[in-house]
């Protein structure tokens, strides 16, 4: 094919009238040299700019804030002064009134000692209470214990006074069958006049007796009772002592909890001051260089999570984000080789022959991310591949980046074919795909 297309290119030269033989001679090299080069290799590539970055968060340009609002006392730093780990930046002075007394944590000391004998205050109370209510219980039972054995005594009593009141109902009842059966003896002159007589005494006798054998009942149901009535009463005076007792050990109780909260509530307040009072002095969270300070002077009166100032920490791993169009996203792999042009790096690049550039940096890609940016492109994170070739060391976070990411290797006509039609690059799989694939 090639001897073909020159010849070709040897009649279209003879035939030209104004070729001159020495002339025909260049040419002819000329057209040779470049169908050549169409054959040559050329490594197709998706270019994208970006940024060098970070891997770690805590890797980034961080802003120090401020915990709390304060005024400004003085600086300990000036722009970009390095700083180790705990580093004095600035110191602030106290701005709201409830934090401005110098004495306060002693004064929140003295208020928890006193909330703390006001707990003991009225767990002796309800010590006190408790023992209180033992010894009502014990005057309960013994009062009780008297009332009861009243009861019993009266019982016997009445028992008694109904055996005397039976025995007098019986005396009345044979006294007066005696006195209406010597009533018809005397009326069939058996009984004298006297003999009735004295049945007549003896029944009033006997009538006497069981009246007041019947008062003396009454009398004994009524001691029962009245006895019956004192052991209630009884009941119901130490049933409202103690009840008011323990309404007194709970309202001690209360008392005490309420105490034990606001000595509680106390020592938060003292603990929130102990550490409120640490973040008068802010400090470096990293080693790191100040590369900026949002506050200006002294004296100025910043607020709660205000920005003070800017540090890019010290020895972060290195990294460059690129910025991807969507139609080149799906011709990335992860472990995809990439070379890189560092802004303020002089560099002669060849995108097509990597191995003939100079100054570019080797690197591998790492992560794709897999939501759009705000400007319509894919994040691509880029790491060093320090098998090849180191990235120069006086590389800052935020320097400019351009990268090449290789893809397939294809002929030099084949490629100008390509781009002459608009069609986009060849889908690239890296050896270690192709390799997984086939086991």
């Amino acid at each position: 094919m090639k001897k073909r297309v020159i010849e070709n290119a040897d009649f279209l030269l003879k035939d030209s009238v104004w070729v001159s033989p020495k002339m025909y001679k260049k040419l002819r090299w000329f057209f040779v040299f470049f169908i050549l080069i169409l054959f040559l290799p050329w490594q197709q590539n998706i270019q994208a700019t970006g940024k060098v970055t970070t891997f770690l968060p805590e890797g980034r340009p961080q802003e120090i804030h401020s915990n709390i609002a304060g005024r400004v006392k003085f600086w300990r730093i000036k722009e970009g002064d390095f700083v180790k780990k705990g580093d004095t930046i600035l110191v602030l002075n106290e701005i709201k009134t409830e934090y401005l007394d110098p004495d306060l944590l002693n004064q929140t000391e003295t208020q928890i000692t006193a909330k703390e004998q006001s707990v003991l205050s009225y767990s002796s109370k309800v010590d006190a209470i408790n023992d209180q209510i033992t010894q009502l219980e014990n005057n309960r039972n013994l009062s009780q214990g008297k009332a009861k054995n009243k009861i019993e005594q009266e019982e016997y009593k009445l028992k008694a006074e109904q055996a005397e009141y039976n025995a007098a109902v019986s005396a009345l009842a044979i006294a007066k069958k005696q006195l209406e059966r010597d009533s018809l003896l005397a009326n069939d002159k058996l009984r004298s006049t006297l003999e009735v007589e004295n049945r007549r005494l003896k029944f009033q006798d006997a009538l006497a007796k069981k009246l007041s054998a019947e008062a003396k009942l009454k009398v004994g149901l009524n001691a029962v009772e009245n006895a019956r009535i004192e052991l209630r009463n009884v009941q119901s005076e130490y049933g409202e002592k103690l009840a008011k007792a323990e309404s007194d050990r709970y309202s001690a109780i209360s008392s005490q909890l309420e105490s034990e909260a606001e000595v509680s509530k106390l020592r938060n307040s003292y603990s929130n001051y102990s550490i409120r009072n640490g973040f008068y002095i802010i400090t470096a969270p990293q080693s790191g260089y100040v590369s900026k300070t949002q506050i200006r002077g002294i004296n100025e009166t910043i607020k709660e999570g205000q920005a003070v100032c800017t540090i890019v920490p010290e020895g972060a791993m290195l990294a460059v984000e690129l910025n991807v169009k969507p139609t080149d996203v799906p011709l990335i792999n992860v472990g995809q080789s990439v070379n890189f042009v560092f802004d303020g790096w002089p560099t002669v690049v060849f995108s097509g022959w990597p191995k003939a550039s100079f100054g570019t940096f080797p690197g591998v890609v790492y992560g794709i991310d897999n939501m759009i940016g705000e400007r319509g492109e894919y994040r691509v994170l880029i790491q060093a591949d320090d098998a090849k070739k180191r990235w120069p060391a006086q590389l800052k976070v935020g320097i400019g980046a351009r990268g090449y990411m290789q893809l397939k290797t294809v002929p030099i006509w084949y490629e100008l074919w390509r781009i002459l039609n608009g069609f986009p690059a060849d889908f690239y799989v890296p050896k270690s795909d192709k390799n997984s694939k086939a086991k």
